[in-house]
Parts: structure tokens; C-alpha cells; sequence
């Protein structure tokens, strides 16, 4: 395990690899070990010891911190002025059953964002600025505090979700919101799947800015918040803002879906326990290594997959992003090829494959197989990065 210190040594190792031709497994904390394809590599580049919040100023919403640095560090000291990372990214830990530490570098690595992602936008959007050391051996910055500031920017969004393989982050920068006052979430109880995207649908075409979307079956349902949802499939819908903001909105709301069956209100420190349990997949952090796939699809279509492969195999699923994500275990076999072809027939998105046990993750790409011309612009751009290919070779092809 290589763990360096500061920018400059982490350039001098990767020189002195990239001279060898010798590939580097780059990591943050390791709460994410396992993720990917396999990578075959001499030695782990670790950004753990590159550690601590370089600039932050509450005022400006704005905070910069080296890479290594520990999620729950940045969380607590935006916490101490009201603010959060408005994007809510997601501990990997239950559900990759890692006990390692999630770092601020690594979120953005993965573009790691949770419930608020269709309408705060993903990691990336709020990422300003970052500085990163290419498969040369070579410090680069790009990007600045502002997002006026467009200089760089291409290669900001580059990086994240990158996964490590176009360069090791050293620093990052980002936009950060104030933590809304209050929060409430609307449960509508009794949905079928369809029946569910169609009450989703009716509430975001409201006014009432609703924040968070999410359909768990009845298999799931018990799973939350200690099993204390009603009983039934729950369909919820999450509100934020201001106290008396939210009553109001929060009657609308309900007096709006209150023809798809019983609905229900949850106060917010159940809604805080119930969205951040659907972030992190609680549902799904069992402790095995039961195949577990994300899956990225138009919300209208999303439904109708699950419901053609729970006539071929023993699977479990919830939905997130207003129906567009989907959780999905299944109960032995990945069944990777009729998941894809499922969703190349309903119109297309993404599977990626997050967890499964080691000998499956040998023979299935862990990621959506990549159109032709994606494919050669992606190498192009990696050949530009890291021209020796040291970084986390084969880890997303």
C-alpha cells in the first residue's frame, strides 16, 4: 500500500511507475473495495494520508479539501454552520460490505449521489474544481471556486465518476447548501409498481417541490425505518424547507394523491432516517454477496423490467429518482444478459453491477458494455490522461 503524504510525493510514485509501465490500483478509504471490474495491479495508490480541509468558508458556501479527507470530517464542519452536501452521497459500506472510510475524493471519484439527485443534481454538478496527478506523474488543476469560472471545467466533470482512471485526486472543491429547516415525507400506501410511477408522476408535476421520490414494494417495505411504515407497498414522497412552507405544501400534496389509496404523513426525524436508509441501500446490506445492481432507466420503463424479470427469476427491487434508479438483489444468479438485453428492448440506460461474489465479477463487466463510439472516445481521452495506462487498468472495460 502506497499512502503519500502530500502532492508532490504522490507525482514522484506515479512517475516512477508510469516509467515501468507498471499498473496502480488507486483507492481512497477502501469503502468501496470490490467495486468494478478486477483490476490487476503491483501495488495500491492510496489517497488516505492526503488528508485535511485545505479552505472553507461558510459565507461562500464553497469548501476545499485534499482528497483523503473522511467524509464524516467534512460533513461535521459543514454542520457546524448549517450546511450539507445538497446532493447526498451514499455510504457504500452495508452495501459492499466494506468497513472501510469514505473520503471526500472517493465520492466524487464515483459521482455518488443519493435521493436528491433529480433535482439537486449529481456529485459532478456541484463539483468546482479539483487537482489531480495524470498517469504522467504530472500535477494538474482544473477548475476554480466559482462556476463562473468555466476554465478547466470539461476536465472537472471528467474526473468525477471517473472511478480512478484517468488520474489521482489530490484535492477537491465544491459548492455546498444550507440543511433545510425541516423536512416531511407523504406515504401513499397499497401501490403496485405501475400504479406507484403513475402517483409519482401526479406529485412531481406539482408545485410543491418535492425532493425525494421513491416506490419500496411491499418486500421492501418492512426493511425501513424499523418496519413502522403502514402496512402495503409504500410510495414516498419527501418534503424540505421551511416549517410552515412545508405544512403547506404538505396538505396540498396529500389532498392531491389521495386517490391512489391511504396516505400518510411521517415527521422529520422519521423522514431523515427513512431517505438516508434508501441512500445507502439499507434494504440490501444483508451481508451477503447476493448479486446487487444498479440500474439507471426512463422512469416509465423502469417498472416494466422489473415486472418481465420477476416472471424469469427470484429477484427483489425498489425504486428511487421518481422511479429512474432501481435497487435490485437478485436471489442467486445475476442474470446479466437477460438484465441488459431487458433494458437495450425498453428504450436503454445503464446496469451496473455493485456487488456480487468474486468469481462472477470475473466474468461479467461491472459496467454498461459501451457503445463503439463512446467506447473509442473514452480510450482517446484516457490515452491523453494516462498515456502509460497504469491507472486502474481494466476496472471499468
Amino acid at each position: 500500500m502506497l499512502t503519500p503524504s502530500t502532492e508532490t510525493e504522490a507525482a514522484d510514485l506515479i512517475r516512477d511507475y508510469a516509467s515501468r509501465a507498471t499498473p496502480l490500483q488507486i483507492r481512497g478509504g477502501g469503502s468501496r473495495a470490490g467495486f468494478g471490474n478486477p483490476v490487476a495491479a503491483e501495488a495500491v495508490l492510496s489517497s488516505a494520508a492526503l488528508s485535511g480541509i485545505v479552505e472553507y468558508n461558510p459565507a461562500e458556501m464553497v469548501i476545499t479539501a485534499r482528497a483523503g479527507t473522511p467524509v464524516a470530517e467534512i460533513e461535521a464542519a459543514l454542520a457546524e454552520n448549517g450546511q450539507a452536501m445538497a446532493f447526498e452521497p451514499m455510504d457504500h459500506r452495508g452495501a459492499m460490505g466494506t468497513s472501510g472510510t469514505p473520503t471526500i475524493g472517493g465520492l466524487f471519484a464515483v459521482n455518488s449521489s443519493g435521493p436528491r439527485r433529480f433535482t439537486a443534481g449529481a456529485a459532478r454538478d456541484h463539483l468546482l474544481g479539483v487537482r489531480f496527478v495524470n498517469g504522467a506523474g504530472e500535477a494538474v488543476k482544473a477548475g476554480g471556486k466559482v462556476m463562473k469560472n468555466v476554465t478547466g471545467l470539461d476536465l472537472v466533470k471528467l474526473l468525477a465518476g471517473s472511478h480512478g482512471t484517468l488520474g489521482f485526486l489530490t484535492e477537491v472543491t465544491f459548492k455546498v447548501l444550507p440543511v433545510p429547516k425541516t423536512a416531511a415525507t407523504i406515504v401513499i400506501s397499497g401501490l403496485d409498481d405501475e400504479q406507484a410511477m403513475k402517483a409519482l408522476a401526479a406529485a412531481l408535476s406539482l408545485s410543491v417541490e418535492v425532493s425525494g421520490a421513491a416506490h419500496l414494494p411491499e418486500s421492501v417495505r418492512g426493511r425501513v425505518v424499523g418496519g413502522k411504515l403502514p402496512e402495503g407497498a409504500a410510495t414516498v414522497m419527501r418534503l424540505e424547507g421551511l416549517e410552515a412552507s412545508v405544512t403547506v405544501r404538505a396538505e396540498k400534496l396529500m389532498a392531491a394523491v389521495a386517490g391512489f389509496g391511504p396516505v400518510s404523513r411521517l415527521d422529520a426525524g422519521e423522514t431523515k432516517a427513512l431517505w438516508a436508509e434508501i441512500r445507502d441501500v439499507m434494504p440490501y446490506s444483508d451481508g451477503t454477496a447476493r448479486p446487487l445492481w444498479r440500474l439507471s432507466m426512463a422512469p416509465s420503463q423502469a417498472w416494466k423490467l422489473v415486472a418481465g424479470l420477476r416472471l424469469r427469476a427470484g429477484i427483489d427491487a425498489y425504486y428511487d429518482w421518481q422511479g429512474g434508479l432501481v435497487w435490485m438483489r437478485m436471489e442467486a444468479d445475476p442474470e446479466a444478459e437477460v438484465l441488459r438485453h431487458g433494458i437495450r428492448t425498453l428504450g436503454g440506460g445503464h446496469a451496473t453491477l455493485l456487488r456480487a461474489a468474486p468469481q462472477i465479477r470475473s466474468e461479467i463487466p461491472a459496467f454498461e458494455p459501451q457503445a463503439p463510439a463512446v467506447a473509442l472516445l473514452s480510450a482517446r481521452v484516457r490515452a491523453k490522461l494516462d498515456p502509460h495506462g497504469i491507472f486502474n487498468p481494466g476496472l471499468m472495460t
